[in-house]
This record gives C-alpha cells, sequence and structure tokens, in this order.
C-alpha cells in the first residue's frame, strides 16, 4: 500500500513538473514575440536540451504526458478503462446466473469466495507492472462487482434476510481499494454504498422496513451533506482531484435529494402542508446553490463553484417553467430566458474579476 501510495504520489508530481515545463516553454516563446526576452541561439538550445532530458527521465520513470494530445488521450484512455470495466461487470454478473444453476452449492460458494480474492491478486500483479494504473482500475470495478455478487448470492443460498449492512460492507470494501490504489472509480461507488447504508439504517431506526428510505428522501439528504462535508475534516494525503470525489457526490445526492422534494413535499417528515414543504425546499434550492458557489470561491474550489452555478441556474429554469410555461407565448418564454442567462454571464463575470 506506501509504495503504490508513494508511486501514485511521485507520478502526479512528475507530471506537475511537465506541465510546469511546457507552460514554461509557451511563456519563453511568447516573451521572445513580444521582443521582451531573446536568447541566444546556443542558450535557447541550452535551455531545450535541459528541459528535454528532464521530459525524458520524468517519462521513463512515471510516463506521464508531456504534451495536451497525450493529455487528451489519457483522459480517453481513463474513460475506456471505466467503460471497460463496467462492461466485464454486467459480464460476470451474466455468466454467474448463466451457469449458476448448474452448479452444486459447494462450488456456488467456492465461486462466490474465491471471485474477489483473484481480482484482488490481479489488481497487486497489474499495479506493480504498469505506472498509470489503467488496467487496475479496470480490474477494480470487476473485483468490486464480484465482491457485490459474492454477498448478494450467499444471502440468497442461505436465506440470509436482507439488511443495509451489506452495503456497509461494500462500501468499507469499495473505500479499501480506492486508498490502496488511488482509484476514483471505485472511491464513489463505497461512498454511494456508504449513503445508502446510512439512510437505510436512519429509515429502520424509525420502526419502518429499511428499503423505505427510498420513499423519505429526507434519510439520504443528512448522509449527503456529511460526504460533501468530509474533506474539511479528512487528513490531507491525496491529490486535491481524488478529494473532489467527496464534493461531488455528497453534493450530486443533496442537490437530488431537493429537486425530489420540491416536486413531492408528500415525501417529507415535516408536518407542513405539501405545498408549504416544496416552496420551503424551492427556496432551500436557491439557498444551497449560492452557499456550494460561495463556499467554492471561498476555498478555491473552480469544480464546486461550477456544479453550485449549473445547479442555480437548472432550479431557475425549472421554476421559470412553473411561473410561466402555461400561460406564456412560448416565443416570450425563450426570449426571457435568453435575457436571463446573459444577464447570469455578465453577474458571474463580474464576479470573476472581483475574485481574480
Amino acid at each position: 500500500m506506501e509504495q503504490i501510495g508513494s508511486k501514485m504520489t511521485g507520478r502526479r508530481e512528475a507530471q506537475n513538473r511537465a506541465d510546469r515545463i511546457r507552460i514554461f516553454r509557451q511563456e519563453l516563446d511568447a516573451l521572445r514575440t513580444a521582443e521582451v526576452l531573446s536568447l541566444t541561439d546556443d542558450q535557447r538550445a541550452t535551455v531545450d536540451a535541459h528541459l528535454d532530458r528532464q521530459l525524458a527521465d520524468l517519462t521513463a520513470s512515471f510516463d506521464i504526458d508531456v504534451s495536451e494530445s497525450q493529455k487528451q488521450l489519457s483522459l480517453g484512455m481513463r474513460i475506456v478503462s471505466a467503460l471497460g470495466g463496467l462492461a466485464l461487470c454486467a459480464g460476470v454478473f451474466l455468466l454467474f446466473y448463466r451457469f449458476w444453476g448448474q452448479l452444486a452449492t459447494p462450488s456456488q460458494v467456492g465461486i462466490l469466495i474465491a471471485a474477489p480474492l483473484l481480482g484482488l491478486a490481479a489488481m497487486d500483479f497489474a499495479s506493480r507492472r504498469e505506472r498509470t494504473l489503467y488496467f487496475t482500475a479496470l480490474i477494480g470495478l470487476v473485483t468490486f462487482a464480484c465482491f457485490v455478487l459474492d454477498l448478494t448470492v450467499l444471502g440468497q443460498l442461505f436465506n440470509i434476510t436482507p439488511s443495509p449492512n451489506a452495503f456497509l460492507a461494500w462500501g468499507a470494501f469499495a473505500l479499501i481499494l480506492a486508498y490502496i490504489y488511488g482509484l476514483r472509480l471505485p472511491l464513489a461507488a463505497g461512498l454511494i454504498c456508504l449513503i445508502v447504508f446510512s439512510a437505510a439504517t436512519l429509515m429502520s431506526l424509525t420502526g419502518a422496513w429499511w428499503t423505505g428510505f427510498v420513499e423519505r428522501p429526507e434519510t439520504i439528504l443528512i448522509p449527503g451533506v456529511l460526504i460533501a462535508l468530509a474533506p474539511l475534516v479528512l487528513p490531507p494525503g491525496r491529490s486535491d482531484e481524488f478529494m473532489g470525489v467527496y464534493p461531488l457526490v455528497g453534493l450530486l445526492t443533496v442537490f437530488a435529494v431537493i429537486l425530489g422534494l420540491w416536486h413531492n413535499g408528500g415525501a417529507s417528515w415535516l408536518p407542513l402542508e405539501h405545498k408549504t414543504v416544496e416552496r420551503l425546499y424551492q427556496l432551500l434550492a436557491f439557498l444551497v446553490a449560492g452557499a456550494v458557489i460561495w463556499g467554492g470561491i471561498r476555498f478555491d474550489l473552480r469544480g464546486t463553484v461550477n456544479l453550485g452555478a449549473a445547479y442555480f441556474v437548472i432550479c431557475l429554469y425549472i421554476k421559470l417553467v412553473d411561473w410561466w410555461w402555461d400561460w406564456m407565448p412560448k416565443y416570450l418564454f425563450f426570449f426571457i430566458v435568453g435575457a436571463i442567462a446573459i444577464a447570469l454571464l455578465t453577474a458571474f463575470r463580474k464576479l470573476r474579476e472581483r475574485t481574480a
């Protein structure tokens, strides 16, 4: 675990160094074009040779991206890795259920226990032989799927009463994979499992069956908020991009719950009229969006600002549709929406200038 963590940290620092070298070269060319700084041919050749050696050493050690095209290819490879992992997960599920009935119970139990263990061994093997961890991430998704299938099918085989504890086990397993190998997708899956576990546990404490949390979205709201705020109390040690998964998952959960109660006040536990609850959550939606934008600006979290701004615009347009769509001429509605978009762009630009 320590070796893999140091590998990820070293690759991240190497990538940052390569990005600085690329930006330095671009700025050097701009200064020469503007006739602010001029190097002789020998001086420029010396600088280029030194930078090329630095990039060659970093590439040989960490397999980093030294150009924009390579960074775009790396992004595509991460997407392919995620999609391939999801496809293999589906294949594992279908394969299990295709031949499952033909196996004896001891064989079924043995396969269920062996599958995630083989996945862990494959992840360790791949992580020690690749520097970018694309194949490790793909295998990790399959391993997590095998573990989910493991508990699900074992529960069916031995008639174990379903409980939210399975989500706790799945979430813990996914978080272990995420932190050992530095994988963001298993981290997101683990956080979602923990949100479901927390919501189901809260629901069971009311005396209702735990699956009823779906009909009471406020049970999901609490763990969503806690997940979104988790980076404030978690110790540092991972990249901002990795830690950014927490607010992304938490805020998306909070946003979805508020939008759900926006249109279905009857699902709330608040002892108020349904319409009153809906109006309260409509107001809360805008307040939360504003708070997220402010927090993102305050702590220099660009992704959080973008997410809050997008949520604010979505809520605003939903409200405009509720107010005007049925009685206003459609052309006038869209003209007004366009004018509001221009006003928002102007406001965001001024806000951006103040925070520069």
